[in-house]
C-alpha cells in the first residue's frame, strides 16, 4: 500500500537524520514531504557546519495529520528548539498521536515532541543531553540505540540510524496504534 510520510524540519535540522530516514522509507514506494513554518527551503547542519538546502514541500498552514500516514521529526540542535515554540508545529504533531499514527523522532527531536505533550508515560531515548526533560516531562528513558513504544520509535543519535530506519518502517506499515492522547 502506497504511505504518505510528513517529515517535519526547519532550519538547522541534522543532515542525516533527514535524508537517511528519507531514503529508508522512499525505497519502501513510499512518498515523503518535508513539512516545514515556511515556504522556500530549510537549511541542514551536516554535522560540524551548514550542510544543503531542501526544498520544503508544504507549509504547516497546507496540512494536516490526516494527510499522512506517520511523521518522523529529525533532529539537531536548532531545528526542534524553533520547532517547539510553534503552536502549529505543536499541533500537527499532538494529531499524529491522536489519530494513533506512527510517529519516529531520532536524537533531539522528541524536544518538540515534550513541548506537544505527548510524552509522559512513553518509553523513549534520545540524545543524552535531553535525557533529563524527557524524564522531567514523564518519559521512561532508556539507553538503546532504538526504542519502540505504541508507534512511537525513538533513538538517540546518527549512529543508531540503521535501527531507527528498520524499526521507522515496520511502525508504519503495522499502521494505526491505540491511540494515547
Amino acid at each position: 500500500m502506497k504511505k504518505k510520510i510528513a517529515i517535519l524540519a526547519t532550519n538547522g535540522f541534522e543532515e542525516v537524520e533527514l535524508t537517511s530516514p528519507k531514503e529508508a522509507l522512499e525505497k519502501e514506494g513510499w512518498s515523503t514531504e518535508i513539512v516545514s513554518p515556511k515556504s522556500g527551503s530549510i537549511k541542514a547542519w551536516a554535522s560540524t557546519d551548514w550542510g544543503k538546502l531542501y526544498p520544503v514541500d508544504k507549509t504547516l498552514e497546507e496540512v494536516h495529520a490526516s494527510d499522512y500516514n506517520a511523521l518522523l521529526l529529525p533532529g539537531g540542535v536548532i531545528n526542534p528548539d524553533q520547532l517547539r515554540t510553534n503552536e502549529k508545529a505543536l499541533e500537527f504533531v499532538k494529531a499524529f498521536f491522536e489519530a494513533g499514527k506512527p510517529v519516529a523522532a531520532i536524537c533531539h527531536g522528541p524536544q518538540t515532541l515534550i513541548s506537544a505533550d505527548v510524552v509522559d508515560g512513553r518509553k523513549m531515548t534520545s540524545y543524552p543531553s535531553i535525557k533529563q526533560d524527557l524524564i522531567n516531562a514523564g518519559a521512561e528513558w532508556h539507553d538503546k540505540e532504538v526504542v519502540v513504544d505504541k508507534g512511537l520509535v525513538t533513538s538517540r543519535n546518527p549512529d543508531d540510524l540503521p535501527a531507527f530506519n528498520k524499526k521507522m518502517i515496520e511502525e508504519i506499515k503495522e499502521g494505526k496504534h491505540e491511540p494515547v492522547l
